[in-house]
């Protein structure tokens, strides 16, 4: 499967902006959909994933409440929702697809090309 990532842009601090991830093919239930960003000059981060049969989702405690992950399995597309941006969001956003709940980067197996999310203060 192939992941398409789109949605970013330039916005202000406050500002929302919603994330999307195509798949190319049909997500199987057992699968887990991620969204990273990294930063320039920093590592790569966990920001939010979804279980994509049950819905179940988690999120990295810097965008709790703010930021929002779901899916629609009848287009194989995972977004993020994006709210109350600040400047330390900024960064390339990714979707990725594992097989187990997790945050670690290594365990997601497909990634997509990324989108530049960049927040002006």
């Amino acid at each position: 499967v192939q992941l398409q990532a789109s949605g970013g842009g330039l916005v202000q601090a406050g500002d929302s902006l919603r994330l999307s991830c195509a798949a190319s093919r049909r997500i199987f239930s057992s699968a887990v959909m991620g969204w990273f960003r990294q930063a320039p000059g920093k590592e790569r981060e966990f920001v939010a994933r979804i279980r994509w049969g049950a819905g179940t989702t988690y999120y990295s405690d810097s965008v709790k409440g703010r930021f929002t992950i779901s899916r629609s399995t009848a287009e194989n597309t995972v977004y993020l929702q994006m709210n109350g941006l600040k400047p330390e969001d900024t960064g390339i956003y990714y979707c990725a697809r594992a097989t187990v709940a997790t945050t670690t980067a290594g365990e997601y197996n497909t990634w997509g090309q990324g989108t530049l999310v960049t927040v002006s203060s």
